[in-house]
């Protein structure tokens, strides 16, 4: 069976002066349509450079990486923007939605910059924004909105590209904790109707939601399995090396147009 996501043998290597850091060491991973995996480690551990490269934000300096059975680790940045487009939706920390536009246009914009055309962009942003519950808050700007009314926005937006996958990036940080359960419960929900989530923690009470976790310590898995054993939540030492990838978010942003 083709895999949706599969990783194998990535190496991520960062030359730092006279210092060489494994950001990733070796890492195999697949993950099959309709899975909600968990990402988790703490800085320093490699989650992040993971996220880089499934986000097609960078590619391994040895390993392969397919995604939907294209072979995307050696893809020239204009080939990864293409892919990304296409295949990814992303939902960040900081909702990066446009103070200046709507509701409705936020949700719009990707496709926009994606060629779609004006009624199939409309049609396809109210059927997002229907999904999370906010037709009603269209005409909205995002400054009018509570943190996870904004949150459940840019998962609209993520859903509008009909992505393979559903990118994560530390959904719940800047929400309190009842909002927080609120959107993770919502992307639940998401996986429960057939979408691929994949959610990137350093928080084992956020990665406990997803149905498996794959636990990255100072560059290699050192735990993929059910969210619910036991083994899933053993706390490693933190790494001290700093995770090179710690960037996903900034790389991604300002980035929509690609």
């Amino acid at each position: 069976m083709e895999h949706l996501i599969e990783l194998k043998d990535i190496y991520k290597i960062y030359h730092m002066g006279e210092e060489t850091v494994h950001a990733l060491d070796g890492v195999s991973l697949t993950i099959d349509r309709g899975e909600f995996v968990a990402i988790v480690g703490q800085s320093g551990s490699g989650k992040s450079t993971a996220m880089n490269i499934i986000g097609c934000l960078d590619v391994p300096t040895s390993g392969t990486y397919h995604l939907g059975g294209i072979d995307v680790s050696t893809m020239e940045d204009d080939q990864q923007a293409e892919i990304r487009n296409k295949m990814l939706g992303f939902i960040f920390q900081q909702y990066n939605l446009i103070p200046k536009l709507n509701v409705l246009e936020n949700v719009e914009l990707p496709l926009l910059y994606a060629g779609v055309s004006a009624e199939e962009r409309h049609q396809r942003a109210i059927r997002s924004l229907e999904r999370v519950g906010l037709a009603d808050k269209q005409k909205n700007l995002p400054s009018q909105l509570s943190g996870g009314q904004q949150q459940r926005v840019s998962i609209a937006r993520a859903l509008a590209g009909n992505p393979s996958v559903i990118l994560a990036d530390e959904p719940t940080g800047a929400l309190d904790s009842r909002t927080g359960r609120e959107v993770l419960a919502f992307l639940q929900k998401l996986n429960g109707e057939g979408d691929t989530v994949v959610l990137i923690t350093h928080d084992n009470s956020i990665a406990v939601k997803a149905k498996r976790i794959v636990r990255l310590q100072d560059g290699k898995i050192i735990y993929d399995g059910d969210s619910q054993d036991p083994q899933a939540v053993v706390q490693p030492e933190e790494g001290n090396d700093g995770d090179a990838g710690d960037g996903f978010t900034a790389l991604l942003t300002g980035e929509v147009e690609a």
